[in-house]
């Protein structure tokens, strides 16, 4: 990166409250405001727009980083950092000129809202978003059951509407203070309640041009992507990179007989890391999408087996409260294959890739 960034007072906050964040929805209001004031979220933003300078793969570094320390922090951080990669890559030059600065200070949160256009762009479902021409403007209907970081103090989300007179889907940012705009009460998660994790509902809101990130959905969402995805793998990155750091806590007794998979296990993962970084920078993913599936899937299975050597490292130890962040790790660990696009859609869509193949 081109500028020094400190993570050092975040790091010490998220070590003192990431028990909290996981099961205690009031904190949710505290884990933004940390994350910019660490520089956490202008990673990978250009310095000449207001960040920090660096590329795509150290803002991956900087989830993984957190992700070490809360997952529910870290899912924070992918929600408003992705909302800011769509603003990067947007060619609404008034709509980053607008909002950047706000995302980049904290002011207003970003939320992806676009897990169901990934899954539409891989005809797994319909838009769940309907816009029709009114005027110079459009009015939006619809909903989602399921977007992060819609904080209550402010928040501005992405989403995709098909349009009623034929025309390519396309992206707006919808922003709270807007008409119409619904937000749910949180969602009852078993963890990551501090995620502010909500319901958004649209009826009849009207918006123009100048909310519009994209006007050809498919084509913008192809783009967007590899960084959508690499992003939040970062979480799966950290977790399992924690993972097998606490396995050095256990008794060396513990810890002899899994060594050797301990090891292996590193090994694997930072390859994986490697080679996520290589196709986020290079246009691997962008060009074969069916390489990034895959290797979201592998870590999957990366995590878990993380998770599990820590589980058997730490022993009952593991299973008393307040000993250890073992049993958290484990509930964090059940959420990475869920979260959109989940691993059963992953798989889905490499299924539906190979037998196009085979064809």
């Amino acid at each position: 990166m081109n500028a020094p960034v400190s993570f050092e007072a975040l790091d010490a906050w998220l070590d003192a409250n990431a028990d909290a964040l996981d099961v205690d929805q009031s904190r949710a209001p505290e884990i933004l405001p940390q994350l910019v004031r660490s520089g956490a979220a202008a990673v990978g933003v250009p310095e000449a727009l207001g960040g920090t300078g660096g590329t795509i793969a150290d803002a991956i570094d900087t989830i993984a980083a957190v992700a070490q320390r809360s997952l529910t922090a870290a899912f924070v951080l992918w929600g408003h950092r992705t909302f800011i990669e769509y603003v990067l890559q947007s060619d609404n030059e008034a709509l980053r000129a607008r909002w950047l600065p706000p995302l980049l200070a904290g002011e207003i949160a970003g939320a992806t809202g676009l897990s169901n256009a990934m899954k539409y762009l891989s005809d797994i479902e319909p838009l769940q978003m309907h816009a029709a021409r009114k005027g110079n403007a459009f009015m939006l209907n619809g909903s989602l059951p399921w977007i992060t970081n819609l904080r209550r103090e402010g928040f501005i989300a992405a989403a995709a509407f098909d349009h009623n007179d034929g025309s390519p889907p396309s992206i707006f940012a919808i922003w709270h203070n807007v008409p119409g705009v619904e937000r749910s009460d949180d969602l009852d998660l078993t963890g990551l309640r501090a995620s502010n994790t909500a319901a958004l509902r649209l009826t009849d809101t009207v918006l123009d041009d100048t909310y519009r990130l994209a006007a050809n959905a498919p084509a913008w969402l192809a783009r967007v992507r590899p960084a959508f995805l690499g992003l939040q793998c970062g979480m799966s990155i950290g977790l399992a990179q924690r993972a097998l750091l606490a396995t050095l806590d256990a008794s060396k007794a513990s810890r002899e007989s899994i060594r050797a998979e301990i090891h292996e296990l590193e090994a694997k993962l930072a390859e994986q890391t490697a080679q996520l970084k290589r196709g986020v920078l290079d246009d691997t993913f962008f060009n074969t999408p069916a390489t990034m599936f895959e290797l979201r899937i592998a870590l999957v299975d990366t995590v878990t087996h993380a998770v599990s050597l820590e589980v058997q490292a730490t022993g009952g130890r593991g299973y008393l409260r307040g000993q250890s962040g073992v049993a958290r790790r484990v509930r964090e660990a059940s959420f990475i294959p869920i979260v959109t696009p989940s691993l059963v859609q992953l798989k889905t869509q490499l299924a539906q890739h190979r037998r196009i193949a085979a064809a």
